[in-house]
C-alpha cells in the first residue's frame, strides 16, 4: 500500500512502520482488512505476546475484582439496596466512559510519527483488521494501569464506604463491554436486538467510522442529535422507552402542525430501546 510515497509492508512487523504514513496514515487506517488472521505487530516475541489477548480472559480476570470491591463495599456497612445502587450507578458512568474514550481519545486525528504510532497501537490496529479475534479486548496489563487513575477519580466523587461499590460497577461495566465487543465482531445474534446493536457497530467500522461510537449501546450517540440526525434541525421529543416486542412499528407523535416526523432507535441495550423523533427541517 502506497501511501506519500511510502509502502507498508503487511508481511512484515506494523508498529514501527505505520508512523512513516504521515497524514495519509488516517486515510490508511481507515481501510479495514475483513481478516480473521490479525498481522504481526512486533519483531519483538514478547512485546508481540502482549499485544494479544483471549476474550475470556476479561471475566476470568476482572469479575473476582468486581466481586471483591462488593465485598469490601458490604464489609464497610452498605446495604443490599445502597451496593444494587452504587453499582448500577457505576455501570452508567462506564457507559459514558466508554463512548468518551472512543470518540475522543481512540479517533483523535493523528499525523506525527509518534502520534501514528501510538494510536494504532491504542486502537488502529483494530480499525485496520476489525476481526482480529486475539486484539479486539484490551489486554490484562492495560486496564490494570488505567485502572489506577479511574479508582483515584471515584474515590474524588464518592464517599470512602462508597468508592468499592462505585468502582466495581463501572469495572463490571467494562467487562460487559469488552466481552460485548468481541460478540459483535464474531458472535452470530439470533435476536433483532442482538442484531441491531452488531450491525450498529460494524456499520462504525466499514460504512460510517466516525459516527455509532458506543458498544455496548448507542445511547451517547443519541445524545447528539447533529451527529446522529445531519438531516434534522432539532430533536423534537423521547416517544417511549419500550421492549423490542414493541419495535414492530413506530408510534405515531400527534402535533399540533402537520409536519413529518422521522424515528431513529437508540438501542440502549439487547433488551430497551428508546425511539426519538425528529422533526424534517
Amino acid at each position: 500500500m502506497v501511501a506519500q510515497e511510502f509502502t507498508v509492508d503487511l508481511n512484515k512487523p506494523l508498529v514501527f512502520q505505520v508512523g512513516h504514513l504521515g497524514e495519509a496514515y488516517q486515510e490508511w487506517v481507515h481501510q479495514p482488512i475483513a481478516s480473521k488472521e490479525g498481522p504481526r505487530l512486533f519483531a519483538n516475541d514478547l512485546l508481540e505476546f502482549l499485544t494479544r489477548t483471549v476474550w475470556w480472559a476479561v471475566p476470568v480476570i476482572w469479575l473476582p475484582v468486581v466481586g471483591w470491591c462488593l465485598t469490601k463495599s458490604i464489609q464497610m456497612g452498605n446495604t443490599p439496596l445502597q451496593l444494587a445502587l452504587m453499582v448500577v450507578t457505576g455501570i452508567f458512568l462506564w457507559t459514558l466512559i466508554e463512548y468518551t474514550l472512543h470518540r475522543f481519545l481512540f479517533h483523535i486525528k493523528t499525523e506525527s510519527y509518534w502520534g501514528n504510532t501510538v494510536h494504532y497501537l491504542l486502537h488502529g490496529c483494530h480499525h485496520k483488521h476489525p476481526m482480529d479475534g486475539l486484539r479486539l479486548v484490551f489486554p490484562p496489563a492495560a486496564t490494570a494501569i488505567l485502572c489506577v487513575p479511574f479508582w483515584n477519580l471515584v474515590k474524588l466523587i464518592a464517599t470512602p464506604s462508597t468508592t468499592p461499590a462505585l468502582f466495581g460497577g463501572g469495572l463490571l461495566g467494562y467487562v460487559v463491554y469488552d466481552c460485548t465487543h468481541y460478540y459483535l465482531h464474531h458472535g452470530q445474534p439470533s435476536k433483532d436486538p442482538a442484531k441491531n446493536l452488531k450491525r450498529y457497530h460494524l456499520n462504525h467500522h466499514f460504512r460510517i467510522q466516525n459516527k455509532g461510537f458506543g458498544i455496548t449501546s448507542s445511547l451517547w450517540d443519541c445524545e447528539y442529535v447533529n451527529l446522529r440526525f445531519p438531516r434534522y434541525s432539532s430533536l423534537l421529543v423521547v416517544i417511549f422507552v419500550a421492549s423490542s416486542n414493541d419495535l414492530i412499528m413506530d408510534v405515531p407523535v400527534h402535533s399540533e402542525n402537520s409536519d413529518i416526523y422521522a424515528f431513529e432507535t437508540c438501542v440502549i441495550n439487547p433488551f430497551i430501546y428508546i425511539k426519538f423523533a425528529c422533526r424534517d427541517s
